[in-house]
C-alpha cells in the first residue's frame, strides 16, 4: 500500500453514507423569506429560492415506488395545490455520480422533470440547459432510482428558467404578458440585479418569482433588505 494511503473500514463508509443522505434528506425544496418589497401591485410579491428536485407522471412514480404509489404531502408550496412530497429518489448522473433523495413535488404532471441548478450540473457530470419548465428539446437524461424500481430517463433534466408566476391582474399592474422578461432586483449587503425573469402569467398563481439555489446564494438572498420587480 502506498505511503500515506489510509484504508477506510466498511463501517465507517456506510457511516458517511447514512450522514449525507440524512443531510440531503432535511434540505427545503423551496425557503421563503420575509422581505420587504418595493410594490404597488394588487397582490403581495415574495421571492422563493428552489432547491433541486423533480416532477414525475403516475407511470413513472408507480416504476419508482411500486404499482399504485401515490405521492403524500411533507409540506404544502405557495401556490394552491402545490406541495413538496414525502417521497424522494437517487438521482444518477453519466459519471455514474449520484446526489440522493431529490424531493419530489406534487401534484404528478405529464412529464417527468429533473430540476438542477449548475452546481449540481458541474457536479454530475451533465451539460444542463437553460430551459422553461415542460420544454425538453435537447435536453439530456439520467437514472433515477428509487425503493422499488428505476426509470431511465432519455430527456427531461433541466436548469430552470428564472421566472415569475402572476395573475392577470398582476400582469396588467406590471404591464407585461406572458412569455415577457422582466427584472428582479435584491437590495442589501450582496445585493443584485437578475435579468431574463420569464413571465408565466396563469388565472390562478399568486405573484411568486422562483430562483434557485446558485441565485439565492449569490446575492445572499437571506440577508436582502428588500426586493423590487421591474419590467
Amino acid at each position: 500500500m502506498p505511503a500515506g494511503t489510509t484504508t477506510l473500514q466498511r463501517s465507517h463508509v456506510e457511516q458517511l453514507v447514512r450522514q449525507i443522505l440524512k443531510d440531503h434528506l432535511n434540505t427545503p425544496v423551496r425557503t421563503t423569506l420575509d422581505i420587504p418589497a418595493i410594490s404597488t401591485g394588487p397582490n403581495p410579491l415574495l421571492v422563493n429560492v428552489s432547491a433541486r428536485h423533480i416532477h414525475v407522471t403516475q407511470s413513472d412514480l408507480e416504476q419508482l415506488f411500486g404499482p399504485g404509489a401515490k405521492l403524500s404531502t411533507l409540506k404544502d408550496l405557495y401556490q394552491d395545490g402545490e406541495f413538496a412530497s414525502e417521497q424522494t429518489v437517487n438521482v444518477i448522473g453519466p459519471r455514474n455520480r449520484m446526489i440522493p433523495n431529490v424531493r419530489i413535488l406534487g401534484p404528478t404532471r405529464d412529464y417527468t422533470q429533473v430540476e438542477l441548478s449548475y452546481t449540481d450540473g458541474i457536479y454530475m457530470g451533465i451539460d444542463l440547459p437553460l430551459k422553461t419548465s415542460g420544454d425538453h428539446d435537447n435536453t439530456p437524461g439520467c437514472v433515477l432510482v428509487g425503493p422499488h424500481g428505476a426509470v431511465n430517463l432519455s430527456k427531461g433534466v433541466i436548469r430552470a428558467e428564472r421566472h415569475v408566476h402572476m395573475s392577470p391582474d398582476d400582469a396588467a399592474h406590471y404591464g407585461v404578458k406572458s412569455g415577457d422578461y422582466m427584472s428582479l432586483r435584491i437590495h442589501g449587503p450582496c445585493g443584485a440585479t437578475f435579468n431574463n425573469l420569464l413571465v408565466r402569467e396563469h388565472p390562478k398563481v399568486k405573484l411568486e418569482v422562483h430562483i434557485d439555489t446558485d441565485e439565492g446564494n449569490a446575492c445572499h438572498l437571506a440577508s436582502a433588505t428588500k426586493i423590487e420587480l421591474m419590467k
